[in-house]
């Protein structure tokens, strides 16, 4: 498994939690504070004891300067992606070219189809996923002044007036599995966000970046144009043969073979804990981002 050579991304997965309003935007300032790159939360519109990720992520974007922010991931069924591409880019126009967006193809059916959402056949989800990629960037196309239509089996547009633009290229990135999805990335996407957890081994890692990569090159792209990014899970402590379950210096040397032998090079760490927040930010970050450019330098530099 490559190197694909991107830049290191160290980020938090925080829990929008209501109960105390201003805590989930307190975590991001101290994210911010800890020298990480994004601040990230889950969205689950059907979860009442959640603030409404994109509101949270708006007043985020205002209350911080310069971490940049995501959501992990979007939930594609109860958000429809035209307007979902005007709230993005609005949000990357308001906060200086600071989002990305992340998307997902939905779980919890029962939940979604109590607030209103369609209830999609696994099939059906990546059709969904795959028309909404297009109609969001056709959607930030502002210069094209082609008639807009989309006639998919999930998604119509007919006639819509484009634009925004967004301040930057925004990324977009994807949180899924399956061979299917997986090579949706591949085509599509500008990065693939999984979930250590949800992993048994590294060697797991290895096949879906190979799916990801052979169809991008099928689809005349490099493999290089999709980022991998990471929900790392894990936590600090002493020392254990457990993976990112250590010390700081545990946690180097394990990203740094995933970033140098898997391909990851973004880091999302859960992002409750500011303790965590600030060891990751300022004894992890600035560690790996050494060891893995001396491993980069050509061996005469």
């Amino acid at each position: 498994m490559p190197d694909y050579g991107h830049d290191l991304i160290f980020g938090s997965f925080i829990t929008p939690t209501n109960s105390s309003p201003h805590h989930a935007v307190e975590l991001a300032q101290e994210s911010e504070r800890a020298g990480l790159d994004l601040v990230t939360y889950q969205d689950h519109p059907y979860q009442p004891r959640f603030h409404d990720t994109w509101t949270l992520l708006s007043y985020v974007a205002a209350r911080t300067e310069h971490v940049r922010l995501s959501a992990n991931v979007t939930n594609l069924p109860l958000r429809p992606p035209a307007v979902l591409a005007r709230a993005a880019a609005s949000l990357d126009l308001l906060s200086n070219g600071r989002f990305e967006l992340g998307l997902g193809a939905g779980s919890f059916w029962d939940a979604i189809d109590a607030m209103g959402g369609r209830r999609l056949t696994p099939g059906e989800a990546v059709d969904a996923l795959d028309e909404a990629i297009d109609i969001i960037r056709g959607i930030w196309d502002a210069d094209n002044e082609t008639r807009f239509v989309v006639d998919g089996s999930q998604h119509r547009i007919d006639g819509a007036k484009r634009g925004p633009a967004p301040a930057h290229d925004m990324e977009i990135w994807l949180g899924i599995y399956g061979p299917r999805m997986l090579r949706l990335t591949g085509r599509k996407a500008d990065g693939w966000l999984p979930s250590l957890p949800y992993v048994n081994t590294l060697e797991e890692l290895a096949k879906p970046n190979s799916i990801i990569d052979e169809a991008a090159e099928e689809a005349g792209r490099q493999p290089t144009a999709v980022r991998r990014l990471l929900n790392t899970g894990g936590g600090f402590g002493p020392t254990s043969d457990r993976l990112l379950m250590g010390p700081p210096e545990q946690w180097v040397d394990e990203l740094a073979t995933l970033t140098l032998e898997y391909g990851f090079s973004g880091y999302i760490i859960p992002g409750d804990d500011p303790t965590m927040l600030r060891q990751f930010g300022q004894e992890v970050a600035p560690a790996l981002r050494d060891l893995v450019a001396k491993e980069r330098r050509p061996a005469n530099s």
